[in-house]
């Protein structure tokens, strides 16, 4: 049976061409977009390098203190990281660092902007850098506060050019030189939180990362579980001590940070008020309608036509005693095969717009791919289409009465 509705569906689409290749046109426009975009989000969110422990951490990158005349939010501060966070019982490991900051330097005459940002030494035990040459500075280097320097491989090419080996080698960042000991594959600037061209040991830092009692900083926190099932105690204990931690200062009553996921840290607003998760998937919502809607509405309109060119089909098979459940069946297949062949294009231009964008290194680091899980969140947006855009088509054609159908003709 399904044999003989691929049959017919290939037939009527060789019937009228034109209203062919608009379906077709439409289907695939719309999911070429859809699957970049798709592309894009799975590998910003869903992309685990360097932090391959993702399952069993959670992230500390804001801190929001509110009062009568305000709120102020930001990330937290070293004290508070070290001091408080440290202090937890449930995580094996305590990984510290700074966002990433710019600055130029110059080689060869040519200003060169190199971004940097400061860890400490369980930073690189908790993530998984893939090192294409030398190591991470360790605690004893971090303690001597020794100007030592791990760079990304895009760094290592544009800093030193094309040489084999550029471990004892120095790189000059903020008027400073630091000794190469370590090159990394390179971090997409999307991980904002782990990416970086230089990394540097805390201790060297410009800034006095000691100063004060203050809660604020410039610090954000990875704590590791020991063990998947430790995450939702480490979770809590992380919350008890929030209740437990006195005020800053007299102007502020309430004081706010939590240990999230890595995606909930992502979207993280620095506002309780204004939750990251759902604006981002209001906005992703917003965007697939906006672009699925009017595709939709112009594959219904055209399947109604179709539908009514087929009118004495429709009445001879009836007159025959086909049942409309049979009918609507038949052509909700048909549609879906229109669909997925529209999807089969749709994908063979999303792989074409995929490498340009690659190719024109709009996002740093970033490099979009196709895998199995977009492609099948392209076969569900396929059946989507299918149905969304037959039903009401297919319902229309049951509710055809067998003389009128026959007479249309």
């Amino acid at each position: 049976m399904l044999k003989n509705y691929f049959k017919i569906a290939i037939a009527v689409l060789r019937r009228r061409k034109f209203f062919t290749f608009i379906s077709l046109f439409g289907i695939s426009f719309t999911l070429t977009i859809l699957l970049v975009l798709t592309s894009f989000i799975d590998k910003v969110v869903g992309d685990s390098y360097p932090d391959r422990k993702r399952d069993r951490s959670l992230y500390v990158t804001r801190l929001q203190e509110s009062g009568k005349d305000g709120q102020s939010s930001s990330t937290p501060s070293y004290y508070f990281l070290t001091h408080f966070v440290g202090s937890l019982k449930t995580p094996v490991k305590l990984g510290i660092s700074t966002s990433f900051a710019g600055t130029n330097t110059y080689v060869n005459n040519k200003k060169l902007a190199v971004n940097y940002k400061y860890t400490n030494a369980d930073y690189w035990d908790i993530m998984e850098y893939d090192f294409i040459e030398g190591k991470a500075f360790n605690k004893l280097q971090i303690d001597n506060a020794d100007k030592v320097a791990v760079i990304s491989e895009d760094m290592k090419s544009e800093y030193f050019g094309d040489i084999p080996s550029v471990i004892g080698k120095y790189i000059e960042a903020d008027n400073v030189k630091y000794r190469v000991i370590g090159v990394v594959k390179n971090v997409p600037i999307t991980s904002y939180n782990l990416y970086s061209d230089i990394y540097l040991p805390y201790t060297v830092s410009k800034n006095d990362y000691k100063k004060g009692r203050g809660y604020l900083g410039d610090f954000t926190a990875v704590m590791l579980a020991s063990s998947t099932t430790d995450v939702p105690r480490m979770s809590d204990e992380y919350d008890a001590m929030m209740r437990r931690i006195p005020m800053e200062s007299k102007e502020y009553n309430k004081m706010s940070s939590h240990a999230e996921s890595y995606f909930r840290s992502y979207v993280n607003t620095g506002n309780d008020n204004m939750s990251g998760v759902t604006i981002v998937l209001i906005i992703i919502t917003i965007f697939v309608l906006l672009v699925t809607v009017l595709p939709t509405l112009n594959l219904v309109n055209i399947n109604i036509t179709r539908i009514m060119e087929r009118s004495s089909e429709i009445g001879v098979r009836k007159a025959f005693g086909a049942s409309s459940g049979t009918l609507v069946y038949q052509f909700l297949v048909e549609n879906i095969i229109l669909t997925l062949l529209g999807g089969l294009i749709g994908v063979v231009l999303s792989f074409i717009a995929i490498q340009v964008i690659n190719s024109f290194h709009l996002i740093p680091n970033l490099v979009l791919s196709i895998n199995f899980t977009v492609l099948g969140i392209g076969l569900l947006v396929c059946f989507f289409f299918g149905l969304l855009s037959g039903v009401y088509p297919a319902w229309r054609m049951s509710k055809l009465n067998v003389v009128t159908a026959l007479k249309a003709q």
